[in-house]
């Protein structure tokens, strides 16, 4: 009896151990994932599933491990487990893991499947950028864009990583860990890889390590030189006095820093001001003009793991606050190493956009500082199943960089390859065109005309109707000349060419003259000019200020049209005695003629008669008992047409 009990109590301690030492594992190997040490977590977190111990911020934990490293197949597989054994209960898995298990997927070329969590992703997300993809058919297009580049090996490839090409002189700066010293010592323990100095390739074709006092013992990548050749601004660790910089959750992050060239080497290198100890600022790049520095980040504010941001160079080391380049350009997920061409085409890396799978690289118009163009994946070959990033092309010779970890590099490490754009890149081009369309003499709003987009060949491309406030909205495809034309019944046509563009969105107003050829004899003119009726004070002829506004507009109309010829038609109401009414009348009609001569119009062109109370507009007669307001609607002035 006695020895069973020792036995049982054998056994209790031994699985109490067993899982004793299972929490101490994971609690390593979480401190190891926390501090972004993924490769020791990965083995760790591993041997504990192995041995059947499982539960879901393991998998979440060791499926990001994988995703993280680009270790796609590994990672699709834990996601899987993930979703099959805990997709019951809603609330264990959140967006981020469905969008990773998708992309790990599309890297596996399975493309339908991917498909399908990515609408869990949308549905869990609320995201409007992946619904809309997920609603049109990217893979053809992807296609249609495919098979522009020749590509060429970079002989200066290592068994090492080796990317971030930038133009530098006749050469090139490229980061690689081909050479940092004592590997064990000074290992990057992100992906297991060596940390990462710069090095530059010079006119003599000579491989050598960037001089001066950038490079250290700790990350040195992605950098841009200026035009002048004179300061450099690269992305480095965070460290001080030889130490690495935490962060106060024990994270060494990305700044980036400026460096000046003083007798052939780099040296005085300070620290950008909106760099912080609490996230990565990295990868660097300058506008064409050079006023504008571009790079990824994940400061507050981000969208996704990472965004594009900006600042404007003021001079004299200041710098603007940063500023999120916005939902079209950045997504829930990875956007980063930002390349601009002097054309104004931004290119960038992302796995939030449609790709093929991992990072993608991208293309938009960013001209007059817009970054609400469409977004084109550049296609095969630059684009594959792997990660594809550090894009940088030449304007004028169409020769470019970029870098991978497709397999046929140096065993799946990061490589630069090079490339010929054979055929260019045809970029969307939208532009919003907006307006009002309103009556060129009484400048009042026209609703429900009709505005055209109309192609150079003359076909008609699209159609608006202007709403109650007179205002249109059209887009247009602004890397072609476009005519906008707008139609009013009674009314001039108007059309303004909009030749092509960078599509800065753009307001045109239209000011249509009244068509008067169809007014013919007997017309009211004010009624044609939708003129507001000319009124006149109780037992008055002088011009009001609100009718002078009002003359003034027919005054305008016969100084357009030189052969028109005007009988102005006075009248009263029915108040007072029937021969008054009628001497009043015609006061008011030589009064508005008066009006009009003072103006410049010849008298010859015009007539003045006074009805009285002859031709009333509704029921105020002699005897009928009326407001101030109907008796002042008989008071008024006509301009009809004569021959």
């Amino acid at each position: 009896m006695i020895s069973k009990r020792i036995i049982s109590l054998s056994i209790c301690l031994l699985a109490i151990w067993s899982i004793t030492a299972q929490e101490k594992a994971l609690e390593k190997a979480n401190q190891k994932y926390d501090e972004y040490s993924f490769s020791p977590a990965i083995d760790i977190y591993k041997k504990v599933l192995d041995k059947g111990f499982t539960s879901p911020d393991l998998l979440k934990r060791l499926g990001n491990a994988y995703y993280f490293n680009a270790r796609y197949s590994e990672a699709a597989d834990i996601y899987e487990k993930l979703v099959v054994e805990y997709e019951a209960a809603d609330t264990v898995i959140t967006a981020g893991y469905y969008f990773r298990y998708a992309q790990s997927l599309k890297t596996l070329e399975k493309y339908a499947e991917s498909e399908a969590i990515m609408e869990k992703f949308a549905a869990k997300a609320s995201s409007s950028s992946i619904r809309k993809a997920l609603e049109s058919d990217y893979m053809s297009k992807i296609e249609e864009n495919s098979g522009r580049y020749t590509l060429a090996s970079f002989p200066y490839n290592s068994k090492y990583s080796d990317f971030a090409p930038a133009f530098y002189k006749q050469g090139l700066i490229f980061s690689s860990d081909r050479d940092t010293g004592n590997l064990a010592r000074y290992r990057h323990t992100w992906n297991a890889k060596d940390f990462l100095d710069l090095y530059q390739v010079d006119s003599t074709q000579m491989v050598s390590k960037v001089p001066g006092e950038i490079n250290t013992k700790f990350h040195e990548s992605t950098s841009i030189v200026t035009k002048d050749g004179e300061t450099m601004y690269f992305t480095r660790n965070n460290f001080a006095d030889g130490k690495r910089v935490k962060s106060s959750e024990g994270t060494t992050n990305l700044k980036i820093y400026q460096a000046s060239l003083v007798n052939g080497e780099w040296t005085d290198i300070i620290e950008l001001p909106f760099n912080s100890d609490e996230y990565s600022v990295a990868h660097p790049m300058l506008s064409p003009d050079e006023k504008q520095l571009y790079f990824a980040s994940d400061m507050p504010g981000t969208r996704g793991a990472s965004d594009i941001w900006k600042v404007r160079i003021v001079g004299d080391g200041t710098f603007s606050s940063p500023v999120n380049l916005g939902d079209n350009i950045n997504t829930e997920a990875r956007e980063t190493f930002p390349f601009i061409t002097k054309n104004d085409v931004l290119y960038f890396s992302s796995d939030g956009h449609p790709g093929l799978g991992g990072l993608d690289v991208f293309a938009t118009k960013i001209a007059f500082q817009e970054y609400d163009q469409p977004i084109v994946n550049v296609g095969r070959p630059i684009n594959s199943k792997f990660d594809d990033f550090s894009y940088i092309i030449d304007d004028v010779s169409k020769k470019g960089y970029f870098s991978s970890n497709r397999l046929e590099g140096s065993m799946g490490d990061d490589d630069i390859y090079a490339f010929t754009e054979d055929i260019a890149l045809q970029l969307d081009c939208l532009q919003e065109v907006t307006g009002t369309v309103r009556d060129r003499i009484s400048n009042e709003i026209l609703i429900g005309a009709t505005v055209k987009l109309i192609g150079e060949d003359n076909t008609e491309i699209a159609t608006a109707i202007t709403d109650n406030q007179g205002k249109y909205f059209l887009t247009l495809d602004c890397s072609k000349g476009n005519f906008v034309r707008a139609l009013m019944e009674g009314y001039v046509p108007a059309e303004e060419f909009l030749p092509s563009s960078y599509g800065k969105p753009r307001i045109v107003d239209f000011y249509l003259e009244r068509n008067l050829v169809t007014g013919g004899f007997g017309d009211d003119l004010a009624k044609l000019l939708q003129l507001s009726t000319i009124y006149f004070d109780l037992n008055k002829y002088n011009i009001r200020p609100d009718a002078e506004i009002e003359i003034q507009k027919v005054i305008a109309a016969m100084e357009k049209y030189p052969s028109l010829r005007l009988k102005v038609n006075a009248h009263t109401d029915s108040r007072g005695r029937d021969e008054y009414n009628l001497w009043l009348s015609q006061k008011r009609a030589e009064a508005t003629v008066d009006y009009m001569v003072s103006k410049g119009i010849s008298r010859e062109r015009l007539q003045g008669e006074g009805y009285g109370e002859k031709l009333l507009l509704n029921n105020c007669d002699d005897g009928v008992y009326c407001t101030k307001t109907q008796h002042q609607l008989n008071r008024r002035s006509e301009f009809i047409i004569m021959e």
